[in-house]
């Protein structure tokens, strides 16, 4: 039902969006900084998706999708842990998984929504495509032999089990889910999100690199937010999970930001599908630039989900830029025998950060952002944080009631 009133709200936008009875799609918008007009349409556009998928209306009914994703993904992970522990890896496991990385493909396309379809592509299409690839040469992340709810929360969601537990702290970790910490965290990341959303308001009138730069910080926070809950919700559970994260904004190298600051479950599973195979036939330098371009192909995927557009190939040229710089600063190091980075980290902490900033917002967020897609991501943004606010508003007046 709510399906229907997707494509409605769709028909009802194309409508009355074009001039003399022409549409123009928000996934068409003029190239360049998109027009007070433009704005308003694609507002509306996402307003109305919201409204029907239960976003921004207290009577509007759910997206089916807010169930069918997670319980399709959930049974697609099962059906692979019960093939990995009757299969030996290899090609006939390998065949025998693809239905569940067929259905991962398929997924995404379910949810309307342009922020969450690109959260879904990144936990199914990217990380968990390649969590099953490596299941199938018995390699990665996923253990057939995990009991079935750590199994499927460690293959759908990009968390990674620590590798070894004591009793002991298994038990704190039933005991503990939300410490005070993560509580003290989220709650900044929320305030920063808050914050930025406001602030977005007058994105006209700003530079597109420094609206850019905003967007990234808030996608930073957004993960930020997410993923330390999920790994708490892990701890309830009783699983001990690693840390996605460790202040990416304090490495001292590209080397120390991408493989152990940032996304580390990316690079736990890049490392093992990409990098070593390439490093034992090719060496060093060519692992890290294929590592680097496979993440830059996934990433042009995303977008593709997220945009509907055809890729551009800047999200492939922002990580092969990369690849080759991390490349030439292993090289460097290793000529000169340095063990460590040579500039104080309160020099070079400022140098990566610009680095990375400065060619993410030339090559990295226009194909997300530009042509009005940020339009889309703003509306988004705005309705589930009132949502959110909502919700918390029903709970406290719950609680005062039964108080």
């Amino acid at each position: 039902m709510s399906s229907i009133l997707v494509a409605s709200a769709r028909r009802k936008y194309s409508s009355s969006s074009g001039r003399n009875g022409s549409t123009t799609q928000p996934y068409a918008l003029a190239r360049g900084r998109p027009t007070h007009q433009n704005h308003r349409r694609s507002c509306a556009y996402s307003c109305s998706l919201l409204s029907v998928s239960g976003l921004n209306s207290r009577d509007a009914m759910p997206h089916h999708s807010i169930v069918t994703v997670p319980l399709a993904a959930t049974l697609a992970m099962l059906y692979a842990r019960l093939v990995a522990k009757l299969v030996l890896p290899g090609l006939i496991r390998l065949l025998c998984l693809a239905p569940a990385l067929l259905l991962l493909l398929l997924l995404p396309f379910a949810i309307p929504l342009y922020s969450t379809r690109g959260t879904a592509a990144f936990f199914l299409t990217w990380l968990g495509e390649f969590k099953l690839l490596l299941l199938a040469s018995g390699h990665g992340p996923l253990d057939p032999h995990l009991h079935p709810v750590p199994f499927v929360f460690t293959a759908t969601l990009p968390v990674k089990l620590l590798q070894q537990q004591s009793p002991d702290a298994t038990e704190k970790t039933k005991k503990v889910a939300l410490p005070l910490p993560l509580l003290l965290s989220s709650s900044i990341k929320v305030a920063i999100m808050v914050t930025l959303l406001k602030l977005f308001n007058g994105k006209d009138q700003m530079h597109p690199y420094v609206a850019f730069t905003l967007y990234g910080i808030y996608i930073y926070c957004f993960l930020d937010f997410l993923l330390p809950c999920l790994a708490a919700l892990g701890r309830a559970l009783g699983m001990g999970l690693e840390p996605q994260f460790d202040r990416p904004y304090l490495s001292a190298s590209l080397q120390d930001f991408w493989g152990r600051r940032w996304n580390l479950m990316a690079s736990a599973v890049l490392r093992p599908a990409v990098y070593v195979p390439v490093r034992a036939r090719l060496g060093a330098p060519a692992g890290v630039l294929a590592t680097f371009l496979v993440s830059g192909l996934m990433h042009e995927v995303i977008a593709c989900y997220i945009t509907f557009r055809a890729p551009t190939g800047r999200l492939a040229a922002f990580f092969a830029l990369h690849g080759a710089a991390v490349c030439a600063e292993r090289w460097w190091c290793a000529r000169r025998r340095w063990t460590r980075p040579p500039v104080p980290r309160v020099v070079a902490t400022p140098m990566v950060v610009v680095l990375v900033v400065g060619t993410a917002v030339w090559l990295f967020f226009p194909p997300l952002f530009g042509g009005g897609m940020d339009d889309l991501f703003i509306a988004e943004s705005d309705a589930l944080l009132a949502s959110l606010v909502d919700a918390g508003g029903r709970v406290l007046r719950l609680a005062g009631l039964a108080r």
